[in-house]
């Protein structure tokens, strides 16, 4: 009942590795998923048209045709994943699995599934690839050999854009079998990840997630969420795309309210402005602490004892006092927002007291334990 990966050596990912029996099969079907993508921005992009061609009419005519215009551009933005590869993983389920009713949503027996940035349909309405925050892929991320979750394989795409240059097969239960044979090649999708040259900004991981970084993804959006850990560690990244997730998950009310990341600075705010777009979300607010406060600057630095008073959580009896005895009120970014996914470190106590004292709820994820 354990899970197996086999890694063969894989030269650099600037070329194709013809090391794997279905590579070419995989290839198509990617380039299918790629077509029907095309075919979606063609069919959204024509709504679009149709809005312009009815030109004129009443007020309410003109009212709908801006929402329509508006909603066409939103939906544009979500298909539009740039350089970045579409399908990064396929699931096949064993067919001998038993689900019941109470197991909830997941993959059926004998079905095969690939896993992508963004969900894509076919012209009849059949699922191409499925969204990787979707309730079917989360066996994707968190099966294991002690807990297969119903998968018979996982497979990790390798890409570079639109060009599948490697594969990597994990096989669980009575599909091991094929390693005494031969049949599994492959080089780790998390080591082919690692390998890859850097940009200079954050990168989302949504092909090389984790079964713990998972976790933390997808809790449940109720309540304070906090997640510790050292630098480097991945907080930022999996924060980012527990954002993308809870837009996902609870596109209504967050997509009216509103999701903003909070950062320390301007130049940690361009390291991570990119991840969320290419998550399929790019209508995330990201702001520093002084965006909050309109018409106020910084203009020095508190010394450490005085920071550590306005650090304290005493601080919020004295803040909640000073706003309720002075009538004023602190305009928050989109005063609608109610989810703050707050990557603060320094004074991660005394932001979510600040927001919290107006009246709004904050989901806190500056650090991830590993």
């Amino acid at each position: 009942g354990h899970g197996y990966t086999c890694r063969s050596p894989f030269s650099a990912l600037g070329a194709r590795v013809a090391n794997h029996p279905e590579l070419d099969a995989e290839q198509a079907y990617i380039d299918h998923a790629y077509e029907c993508l095309e075919r979606t921005k063609r069919i959204v992009e024509s709504m679009r048209e149709g809005v312009v061609d009815g030109q004129g009419g009443t007020f309410q005519n003109r009212y709908e045709r801006d929402v329509v215009w508006d909603r066409v551009g939103v939906r544009l933005g979500q298909l539009e994943i740039g350089e970045r590869s579409l399908v990064f993983g396929r699931i096949d389920t064993d067919p001998d699995t038993v689900r019941s009713d109470e197991d909830g949503p997941g993959p059926g027996p004998g079905e095969t599934y690939y896993i992508g940035r963004i969900a894509v349909a076919d012209e009849h309405s059949d699922p191409v690839v499925v969204d990787w925050r979707a309730p079917l892929a989360e066996s994707f991320y968190r099966a294991t050999g002690v807990d297969p979750m119903g998968l018979r394989r996982r497979r990790h795409f390798a890409s570079r854009g639109t060009t599948l240059l490697g594969i990597d097969d994990e096989l669980f239960g009575s599909a091991t079998a094929a390693l005494d044979r031969g049949q599994v090649q492959g080089h780790g999708a998390l080591i082919a990840a690692l390998e890859e040259s850097r940009s200079g900004r954050l990168s989302d991981i949504v092909g090389t997630i984790q079964a713990e970084q998972d976790r933390i993804i997808r809790s449940e959006l109720a309540g304070v969420l906090v997640v510790q850990g050292g630098p480097g560690t991945g907080k930022t990244v999996v924060a980012l795309h527990r954002a993308a997730y809870l837009l996902y998950s609870h596109r209504f009310p967050l997509e009216g309210q509103g999701v903003l990341v909070v950062g320390p600075n301007r130049l940690f705010l361009s390291y991570i402005e990119q991840v969320l777009p290419s998550l399929g979300e790019a209508g995330v607010q990201i702001a520093v602490l002084s965006d909050l406060i309109p018409h106020v600057r910084v203009s020095g630095t508190d010394r450490t004892e005085v920071a550590h008073v306005k650090g304290d959580q005493r601080m919020i009896r004295v803040i909640r006092k000073a706003v309720r005895d002075t009538g004023c009120t602190l305009k928050v970014m989109r005063r609608e927002c109610r989810e703050a996914l707050t990557l603060f470190n320094g004074m991660h106590r005394f932001i979510p007291a600040l927001i919290g004292s107006l009246g709004y709820r904050v989901t806190e994820m500056p650090v991830n334990h590993r």
